[in-house]
């Protein structure tokens, strides 16, 4: 630690979930079995909208200002026989999180949900996360969503549109589940969901929709049926019609993979194509499944978004455990669109620790070199740090981290005309890409 680094204040919780600040300790944050104290230089003014939470069944790990050593810290010093508890930041998009918060499971203790856990501390009046921005476009502001906006926009799109199923489903997503593409769609910004696949052919450890003898709940119910491919083409059209430069995605959290719908999908992207040359059509999926993919770029697909919390395929496979497609078909998908002149993102689902061990590092490095993808969307996975590092561990040797800023310049460095972000850009910005 250098002689300019600065210590940020630790904090923790109590029973009843109150957060404050504990004296004598600084915040601490880990990535696998690396620990380190929290530096007021690597963090960020803690992103609006995210969210605090407690970590149940754990003992936080903080750094001890007099002793200079992490310490596992159970009970309230200040109030003897009190237990205390890890405080972690859910970050809000487009902000890729550096560090984990530092903690120790508790004998028993069960699987975190499905958020990710970010370290944070506090400094100067403020909550800092150790996160960095890679996307800055406003369009997951919670701030530019009023409520009242979207209860308007509900009431339009069911005049024009009463009997779509896929609309009212939106409205599920929109009120029930807070879901802000789904918000987006009643405001008429942005991008617009197009929720279809009831089935995935992937079995992911982290997925939001469907969870089965794992003992974590789902953070939404996935859709129950599949739209008809008017009723997608409908609320795709609504949409390109009064948005500038509009975005609309198949392949959502509320859904499997909508290369598995490419029945309905295939027919959908066809009228809506021809209706419009506006609006970019896109899928975010697990590209599994090249040959329905061909039919869908056919149709008139304009760009793919491919999930990989990794490019080597032992530690791809443990997490996704593909149910018929292979690794190997991923990276072929993703060929078959670059060939086609579809714009191809990766959304990689990251961690500290796994995502910025040097194997790791080395191989993405490697593989943004051979495959000209034009973006990465880094997200920050949602799953128990904990088990996800085990999981990745037994799959396959890591290596030390070399830490996510150092992953991220690597990367820059490797491919500069590529672009760093969160959101799925309109083609109208893609010749800005690459």
């Amino acid at each position: 630690m250098g002689r300019k680094a600065t210590l940020i204040n630790a904090l923790v919780a109590d029973p009843a979930g109150e957060i404050f600040e504990l004296p004598g300790y600084a915040a601490a944050g880990m990535a696998g079995e690396v620990r380190v104290p929290l530096l007021f230089e690597e963090t960020v003014p803690m992103p609006h909208g995210s969210e605090l939470m407690m970590l149940p069944e754990r003992v936080p790990v903080l750094y001890n200002r007099k002793t200079r050593a992490e310490e596992a810290v159970a009970e309230n010093p200040f109030e003897p026989g009190e237990p205390i508890f890890p405080v972690a930041v859910f970050n809000s998009p487009g902000y890729v999180a550096t560090q984990v918060c530092a903690y120790q499971e508790r004998e028993g203790a069960k699987t975190l949900p499905l958020f990710s856990y970010g370290a944070v501390g506090w400094a100067r009046g403020r909550f800092r996360s150790a996160a960095v921005r890679v996307d800055f476009e406003p369009r997951q502001d919670l701030r530019k969503m009023p409520e009242e906006g979207v209860a308007a926009g509900i009431v339009r799109m069911r005049a024009k549109m009463s009997e779509n199923r896929l609309r009212a489903h939106l409205e599920t997503c929109a009120l029930t589940y807070g879901c802000p593409a789904a918000k987006n769609f009643f405001l008429g910004r942005y991008e617009a969901p197009l929720p279809t696949s009831r089935r995935c052919n992937a079995r992911c450890l982290g997925c939001l929709s469907l969870q089965q003898q794992s003992g974590i709940p789902c953070s939404q119910d996935r859709i129950d049926f599949t739209p008809t491919a008017d009723e997608i083409a409908q609320v795709a059209l609504a949409h390109i019609g009064r948005v500038n430069r509009a975005v609309v995605s198949f392949g959502q959290g509320c859904e499997g993979d909508p290369l598995l719908a490419a029945s309905v999908v295939e027919p959908a992207v066809r009228r809506i194509r021809a209706a419009t040359g506006k609006g970019t059509i896109n899928m975010n999926t697990n590209a599994g499944r090249p040959d329905l993919l061909e039919r869908i770029i056919d149709a008139g697909l304009d760009s793919i978004r491919v999930s990989m919390n990794s490019v080597r395929k032992p530690h791809y496979t443990a997490y996704f455990r593909p149910a018929g497609y292979r690794f190997e078909d991923v990276v072929d998908s993703i060929e078959l669109a670059l060939s086609r002149g579809v714009f191809v993102s990766v959304n990689l689902l990251n961690m500290a620790g796994v995502s910025d061990a040097r194997k790791e590092a080395d191989a993405l490095e490697r593989f943004v070199a051979a495959h000209r993808i034009g973006m990465i969307q880094w997200r920050n996975l949602n799953y128990d740090p904990m088990r996800y590092w085990s999981t990745m561990a037994s799959a396959a040797p890591l290596g030390e981290p070399v830490g996510m800023h150092t992953l991220l310049d690597r990367i820059r460095r490797a491919r500069p005309d590529m672009r760093f972000g969160y959101f799925n850009p309109p083609k109208e910005k893609y010749r800005l890409i690459g």
